[in-house]
């Protein structure tokens, strides 16, 4: 994970690396994804999401689209 304090510092990395830009996250969106995603990691009951459960997750935070949605295949499209 990167941070960057603008979407022109983003493009312009992304441009210096020769990298696809990707989707951007605020850290308001990040923190909300932390605590929901690891909320009860210390408990008897911890596990990982599935994926329909990490599509609900991410679109509650606001996140969308193929890059979210953990049965897609993007990553050999994006490449």
């Amino acid at each position: 994970m990167l941070l960057f304090r603008s979407e022109e510092t983003v493009n312009g990395w992304c441009e210096a690396h020769r990298v696809p830009r990707r989707p951007l996250i605020s850290l308001e969106q990040l923190w909300f994804l932390s605590e929901t995603w690891y909320g009860n990691r210390l408990t008897a009951e911890s596990r990982r999401p599935a994926p329909d459960e990490m599509a609900s997750i991410f679109a509650s935070v606001g996140l969308d689209g193929s890059f979210w949605d953990p049965k897609a295949d993007v990553w050999n499209n994006a490449r």
